[in-house]
């Protein structure tokens, strides 16, 4: 087996240049550690037609966004003569590669075989391999899914590349006419599908855990309500209705329940509704603005923000009752919380102390130190992959409103290619089935 694979890389090598990926809006967080250099080699591809996505180019930048992985630049992977074995490896020691990723893609029946191989260019081993199938129109699903499956078997994390992005465009045509669509896109932005478009307001979509439903607040009764709607068939059912605000929606984990922001008794507070039943309960009663729930993996504990103690700032409650009990306390703002996977990361909106600049920020949890995560200064909506690695947040760049990814380890920084007009208010989906 090591033998083919070395005549694969050896054969995929073989080529004068490839392109060089455009990288170039990349930035680096100051002070941070090295990403472990890796090669994608372009997958060598035996049919008679040039294929409409470059798996090995997905594949790079997926294993680039995570912040634990530097691919290779292209240009670089140009190949000098030499002879297979020990004289390649250390072409590509050369070059700085600790690992190596190469592919083929064979025509079968209609529809694409891919097999792949991840090796170890130290000790000469292969780490994975494996093969998938699919068509022309799932190459990105397919490199996706390689994506994933090399960086789980790398750093024992479950990948996050095959998930999905919803957010929020606003289009302004004239004065008094714009269009708001909900968006659905892979986590990186391509291939985006409408949802739902309407000339009011749409904020806060939000998956369920099982990534088949939506919740978001809808304006198109002239007043802000919120809807549930199916993913794949449109259909949508409308939850509240209640006077006065009806926002920030949030499932629980197990998909049950929603917790949402109301106003109906005259100050913004946390609700949480069975949604079998239709049951309302009421979570906080102070005299503050209580708003942006975030429910903890146990289901009975949600974040949520408050500005009782005169700022806002992340506090949490238990469903079983008692106070709430502040979490954050570094800086004068601290909003919209999100958990990393293991909750023991909490990422927000955060200011400092003497400073009016609103930045995406993580607290460690268990020592309360806080890290900025962005050197942007109106960021707003953050949400966490799946796994905890990256950041997706709403940010401005050039006077528009776009979304921009960073790691959560702070090495990596970019934005997500997205449509024309204002871009708002993200989130990630959870894990798909």
């Amino acid at each position: 087996m090591i033998n083919l694979l070395r005549g694969l890389l050896v054969a995929l090598c073989c080529v004068a240049a490839v392109a060089q990926a455009d990288e170039k809006n990349i930035m680096v967080t100051s002070g941070s550690d090295r990403a472990t250099p890796i090669a994608v080699v372009p997958f060598g591809f035996q049919g008679g037609s040039v294929l409409p996505e470059d798996m090995a180019l997905i594949i790079g930048n997926d294993l680039r966004n995570s912040g634990y992985y530097s691919p290779i630049d292209k240009q670089n992977m140009i190949s000098t003569p030499s002879q297979p074995g020990e004289v390649v490896w250390r072409d590509w020691q050369a070059l700085g590669a600790q690992y190596i990723m190469v592919g083929s893609i064979v025509p079968s029946g209609g529809r694409l075989q891919v097999s792949y191989a991840l090796l170890n260019v130290n000790t000469q081993q292969q780490v994975l391999t494996g093969s998938v199938s699919g068509s022309v129109d799932q190459l990105r699903d397919m490199a996706h899914y390689i994506s994933d499956q090399s960086f789980e078997k790398l750093t024992g994390i479950k990948g996050a590349f095959s998930t999905r992005l919803l957010y929020v465009t606003a289009e302004r045509f004239s004065t008094n006419s714009t269009r708001y669509t909900l968006q659905r896109s892979d986590y990186d932005g391509a291939r985006a599908v409408t949802l739902l478009q309407s000339r009011e307001p749409i904020l806060s979509p939000r998956y369920a855990p099982d990534a088949k439903r939506i919740a978001y607040v809808s304006f198109e009764q002239k007043r802000p309500r919120i809807f549930v709607q199916n993913v794949d068939t449109g259909a949508r059912q409308q939850i509240t209705n209640f006077e006065g605000l009806n926002g920030a929606p949030a499932f629980s984990p197990d998909g049950s329940k929603l917790a949402f922001v109301l106003s109906k008794d005259g100050n913004p507070e946390i609700y949480v509704m069975d949604l079998a039943s239709r049951g309302l309960t009421r979570l906080t009663n102070d005299p503050s603005i209580d708003t942006e729930p975030f429910w903890g993996k146990d289901g009975r504990t949600i974040y949520f923000t408050s500005d009782r103690g005169g700022k806002p700032q992340i506090y949490k409650q238990s469903l079983g009752g008692g106070g709430a009990t502040r979490v954050t306390f570094i800086g004068n703002y601290n909003a919209n919380p999100k958990l990393s996977a293991d909750e023991k990361t909490l990422v927000m909106i955060h200011r400092q102390d003497g400073f009016t600049n609103f930045k995406v920020a993580s607290q460690d949890l268990e020592r309360g130190s806080v890290k900025i995560l962005t050197d942007s200064s109106l960021d707003e909506s953050p949400t966490v992959a799946p796994n905890g690695t990256m950041v997706i947040y709403a940010t401005r760049q050039q006077g528009r409103g776009v979304l921009m990814l960073v790691s959560l380890n702070g090495r990596v920084r970019l934005p997500l290619p997205t449509a024309q007009g204002e871009v708002r208010e993200p989130s990630w989906s959870p894990y798909l089935n």
